[in-house]
């Protein structure tokens, strides 16, 4: 008695190999590209973030006019992707009376890095905290003054 391989593995492996790759429906194509994206991230003092800022981008050609507007997510962070157009650009976020502008130097070489050129207020010098010092000295005399003098009568 001879045995013969059973056939039916066989024949499965061969059907599913004959099957057509649409009718696999839910198949899904995924393409990446690299950029040179801008993150802008809005923070205030505290470091809550600016969930929802209003954010405004000026490209090199002209400041005056908005290249793009967005607003931030709730992490207070906003992505772009520069157009290529070397030169400075501007980045202005404003949030319920509070914000800033940044300024980011593109360069015309597309493989250079971008450059952040300003980004966060610069602390007050030693200078400017003397005169908002005195500033407030002043004012609190001026006040025990204005509270201490006399009635004429």
């Amino acid at each position: 008695m001879s045995k013969r391989p059973d056939r039916l593995p066989i024949l499965l492996l061969a059907l599913l190999a004959s099957v057509p790759e649409t009718a696999l429906g839910h198949a899904a194509f995924v393409e990446a590209d690299a950029v040179r994206a801008v993150r802008v991230e809005g923070r205030y003092a505290t470091g809550e973030p600016m969930a929802g800022a209003q954010v405004t981008v000026f490209a090199p050609a002209d400041p005056a006019e908005p290249w793009r507007q967005g607003q931030t997510d709730a992490d207070g962070v906003f992505l772009f992707v520069p157009d290529g157009e070397p030169g400075r650009w501007a980045v202005r976020l404003r949030q319920a009376g509070h914000g800033g502008m940044a300024h980011l130097d593109v360069p015309a070489d597309t493989a250079a890095p971008l450059v952040l050129a300003t980004g966060r207020a610069a602390a007050p010098s030693p200078v400017q905290k003397t005169v908002m010092a005195a500033c407030v000295i002043w004012g609190c005399i001026g006040t025990a003054l204005y509270f201490r003098r006399t009635r004429a009568g």
